[in-house]
């Protein structure tokens, strides 16, 4: 097999590496660029080809997320992962592990953690890599790798959900909810959100946003439905949609082009969080995006009509 074969080979494997060590598809993408640059114009004859680009793949993630964490302190607003619809990389023995591993809920509880321990958090726990693989990744010690994992798994493990939800049962919830949003179904929509529901977006400064977090059952169906059904007024769509793993949707203008996605947590048996990417920045990836100003000016407009 040549290089390129295996490089391509494992190419879906170091894109979810890197995309959950960085949360950004962009960054993930150029990570993998530069891999396949260093391994092609690498003289030596690695012992494994997976070793040696899952290591260089990792530490290419882990300087670009030393530089991130400047640009993301000085970020307008909440700060969330750029939106995936398909994790590339499939492994059927870990396959509950890869989408829990994925969603917008775990990746901004990496955010936590230090960029080395997120490294060995994502290759260990995620992957199932060998200390000795790691701490070849990451240039450090075993004991030290067995450390950094303890670390981070402990930090991972004080943020998470007591109770999951399990998959069929999530999946028809969020047809539901998407269902009842649709319908402007307030009594619909109350059934399914949590009593002390979040819904809470990341634009950057570059989209509408709210102004600041909506939270509690009444303030979230209210809004909901008063501004979805409008939105169909003016030829906008939504999509139910896988995003991240977990169920999701995407908006869409009259022409089709992305507006923004939403994530829902779903624990307990109601949506917990309603998590929404509308900077423009983030959303390229998906295909060719709307002016969501615009939209919303379509909307107001269409709210105003109907009074």
């Amino acid at each position: 097999m040549t290089r390129t074969e295996e490089f391509q080979e494992l190419r879906p494997l170091l894109f979810s590496i890197a995309y959950r060590i960085l949360g950004s598809v962009s960054e993930a993408e150029d990570a993998v660029q530069e891999t396949w640059l260093r391994y092609e114009g690498s003289p030596a004859e690695p012992r494994s080809a997976k070793a040696f680009l899952s290591a260089t793949v990792s530490r290419i993630s882990i300087d670009v997320l030393r530089s991130a964490r400047v640009r993301r302190e000085e970020y307008v607003g909440p700060w969330f992962p750029e939106p995936l619809l398909a994790d590339p990389y499939e492994d059927p023995e870990r396959s509950a592990e890869l989408a829990d591993s994925v969603s917008m809920a775990a990746l901004l509880l990496l955010e936590r953690l230090s960029p080395l321990e997120r490294a060995v958090f994502v290759l260990r726990e995620v992957f199932a890599f060998s200390f000795r693989d790691i701490a070849s990744a990451v240039e450090r010690s075993e004991a030290a790798c067995r450390q950094l994992a303890v670390q981070a798994r402990r930090h991972m493990d004080e943020g998470r959900p007591r109770f999951e939800a399990d998959r069929r049962e999530r999946d028809r919830l969020a047809v539901r909810f998407f269902d009842a949003m649709r319908e402007g179904d307030v009594d619909g929509l109350q059934e399914l959100l949590a009593a002390d529901v979040h819904m809470v977006g990341d634009s950057g400064g570059k989209a509408p946003q709210l102004a600041r977090p909506v939270i509690g059952l009444e303030k979230v169906t209210r809004m909901l439905a008063a501004f979805i059904p409008m939105l169909a007024r003016t030829g906008g769509t939504m999509e139910l949609h896988e995003v991240n793993g977990q169920p999701g949707g995407i908006f869409r203008d009259r022409d089709g082009r992305v507006l923004n996605t939403w994530a829902l947590d779903i624990l307990d048996g109601r949506i917990q969080t309603i998590r929404t990417v509308n900077n423009p920045d983030k959303l390229g990836h998906l295909g060719p995006v709307g002016d969501a100003w615009a939209t919303l000016r379509e909307v107001t407009e269409a709210r105003r009509s109907a009074d």
